[in-house]
């Protein structure tokens, strides 16, 4: 398994090296904007090479997921999109198409829907029955978006993809769902090249950002495997409640977020500086502190999920108190202006007034 496991991390490695000079040439690259503060060009292949790796991987174990053909055509055609996305900026209308159909593609050919809501509420379970479909379909454009949107500094989706890919392993594999928690830790372990990259510790010229086809890629990934362990027969591996803790993070920033564009009049998938790791830098904390920030939280949410899914906590307290978190969460986005400088006051730091004028 460890030698298995270092094969893996060096072809990731060799890929990502491999693709940085094809991205050149291809002109896939990201470069410095208004928005972006990065310097130079840097190839946007992290979510090709791992797609490249997991796909070669899963070939030559097709037994290791079910439906392992059409899981590689739907991520295949998903960095293909995101790709494309990054070299010619493609819009919202044709990349949330090719979601919606990719979701299509899963319930029809896979059977993979969300039936079942479980006790939510706690006043019994929830059944979707005919609406299931579209509900699943939602809840797949959802992920991939709330992975694509908290992509916003330098290894942050590489570290949150590891925050959910190691819960949900070590969920499936006390469930003794032992083949597709080893694919989970063969997804953690293609992340880690990518991050080493990704934050410049193997040299700044070579460093490398994941983009759209990657995080498309990682999103359709997670609920791929969410909606497989919770909506089993019988005894689900993971209770759907618990699939909210463990994509917390990138769920409740991107909701937040949405809410707050809609109320100010604008689109909800228009860019800006508002998301968590930019109220965080406001409030002075450097790329690799609030990376660590982050990650921590997702890592005590994700805790929490592992937890009440092990306890067997019931799961309309789980969902009551997601609601309460999110609830904080939405009330600090909205007035994170007042709620940084008052963290400056506090910290004793030198006074500044923050707006979200651009």
């Amino acid at each position: 398994m460890l030698i298995d496991l270092l094969f893996t991390f060096f072809i990731a490695f060799a890929i990502l090296f491999l693709m940085r000079k094809v991205a050149r040439k291809a002109g896939l690259v990201d470069k410095p904007s208004g928005r972006k503060l990065h310097s130079g060009n840097i190839p946007l292949v992290g979510g090709i090479a791992i797609c490249i790796t997991i796909i070669n991987y899963i070939y030559s174990h097709p037994g290791m997921i079910n439906h392992a053909n059409l899981y590689m055509l739907c991520i295949c055609g998903l960095t293909a999109v995101g790709a494309l996305d990054d070299r010619f900026d493609l819009s919202v209308k044709i990349r949330m198409l090719v979601q919606a159909l990719i979701s299509v593609a899963m319930i029809y050919f896979a059977n993979a829907e969300l039936y079942s809501l479980g006790n939510l509420l706690g006043f019994g379970v929830i059944e979707l029955g005919i609406i299931g479909g579209l509900v699943t379909v939602f809840a797949v454009i959802g992920c991939i978006n709330a992975f694509n949107m908290v992509d916003g500094i330098d290894g942050l989706l590489g570290g949150l993809s590891i925050v959910t890919f190691g819960s949900v392993g070590i969920l499936l594999s006390l469930s003794g769902e032992q083949s597709l928690s080893y694919l989970c830790i063969l997804l953690v372990v293609c992340m880690i090249p990518y991050i080493l990259m990704n934050l410049g510790l193997v040299g700044h010229k070579r460093k490398v950002f994941m983009g759209d086809a990657g995080s498309m890629m990682i999103g359709f990934t997670v609920i791929w495997l969410l909606i497989g362990a919770s909506q089993t027969e019988g005894n689900p591996m993971i209770r759907p409640v618990t699939a909210l803790w463990l994509i917390a993070v990138p769920l409740m920033d991107m909701v937040s977020i949405m809410i707050r564009r809609v109320k100010q009049g604008k689109s909800p998938f228009k860019p800006d500086r508002d998301h968590l790791h930019h109220i965080c830098q406001r409030l002075g904390l450097s790329s690799l502190q609030t990376l660590g920030l982050i990650c921590f939280i997702a890592s005590v949410f994700a805790s929490i999920g592992i937890a009440g899914e092990v306890l067997l906590v019931p799961e309309y307290i789980m969902f009551y108190g997601f609601i309460a978190v999110f609830i904080g969460y939405l009330v600090i986005l909205v007035n994170h202006c007042k709620v940084i400088n008052f963290c400056r006051r506090i910290l004793n730091l030198p006074e500044k007034e923050y707006s979200t004028a651009k």
